[in-house]
């Protein structure tokens, strides 16, 4: 008996999507299609790319992410750097660089290169797998926390 009477209250198409609305998502999808193709059939050159600098510090580290929140930095030769149990935003590069590592099959001990270029900029590049990510795009706490691992500015 309930179930007949909120049948009888709740008004047929109530919980329909408006016809305008879907038309306008539908128009939305095409022209997002229509200029994604427009861009990859001309070669317009891609925008928001940040501009190629000359890397001033670099260094070669091994990133351990043992569980979900501690994190492991040895050198290269397995000295180690650093060990956090809760390394933040240096945990969550790992667990990317890991995951990429294992799409292409590569192993997961193998070092990373963490640059700091000319232009202030700070990047980590996966040479095994060609992965990189800029770290001044995760905000400026992100960033100190790698940048921290390289020598001071003006120095190698």
């Amino acid at each position: 008996m309930l179930n007949a009477t909120l049948r009888k209250t709740a008004p047929r198409g109530a919980e329909k999507i408006p016809g305008p609305i879907l038309r306008l998502m539908l128009a939305l999808v095409l022209a997002s299609l229509a200029v994604t193709t427009y861009a990859a059939l001309t070669d317009v050159p891609h925008t928001g790319v940040p501009a190629a600098s000359p890397i001033v510090a670099e260094r070669q580290l091994v990133i351990d992410t043992g569980d979900a929140q501690a994190v492991t930095l040895y050198a290269p030769d397995g000295t180690l750097i650093e060990h956090l149990d809760h390394g933040g935003f240096i945990t969550v590069v790992g667990s990317a660089i890991d995951r990429e590592r294992a799409v292409h099959r590569q192993p997961l001990g193998a070092p990373v290169t963490l640059v700091r270029r000319a232009n202030g900029r700070f990047s980590v590049v996966d040479p095994s797998t060609g992965w990189s990510a800029e770290l001044t795009i995760f905000g400026a706490d992100n960033e100190a926390a790698f940048a921290r691992l390289l020598p001071a500015a003006g120095g190698n």
